[in-house]
């Protein structure tokens, strides 16, 4: 078998698995393994394909992390963004326990100016404490 075989044999299992997957990683590793699979069609070495291979291996993963890190976080709002919670108890220190999806919760305000109240909106979370302010975002 043709050493191009091999190489988009490996493409294609790559993307197929990240079909399962979702996370991209796989995608940008089967697309250069495409390329690397072409250097090969085209009668490179074989250490010209795992050049071509690896290094555009690690520069579409590089670009990958830096997409789902960059892009795609700050693009996507949290679900429970702007929705209101129900203050049971307001303590010294700022944080409450609120009531949200039926449930207790751990609270704090967003900025120690914040107005308390018995109706606050949830504008971020940090790990499972919710972040609270006055007015919805």
């Amino acid at each position: 078998m043709a050493d191009y075989w091999i190489w988009w044999i490996l493409a294609a299992l790559l993307v197929g698995l990240e079909l399962a997957t979702g996370t991209f990683y796989l995608l940008a590793v089967g697309n250069a393994f495409l390329f690397g699979g072409v250097t090969a069609w085209l009668g490179a070495s074989l250490t010209m394909q795992m050049i071509v291979g690896g290094a555009l291996s690690a520069a579409a993963l590089a670009i990958a992390h830096y997409w789902r890190k960059r892009i795609v976080s700050s693009t996507m709002a949290p679900l429970d963004r702007g929705q209101p919670v129900h203050v049971h108890q307001w303590n010294a220190d700022g944080t409450a326990r609120v009531e949200y999806r039926g449930t207790q919760w751990n609270a704090e305000l967003a900025a120690p100016d914040t107005v308390r109240a018995t109706t606050m909106y949830i504008v971020d979370t940090r790990g499972s404490t919710l972040v609270l302010s006055d007015r919805r975002p």
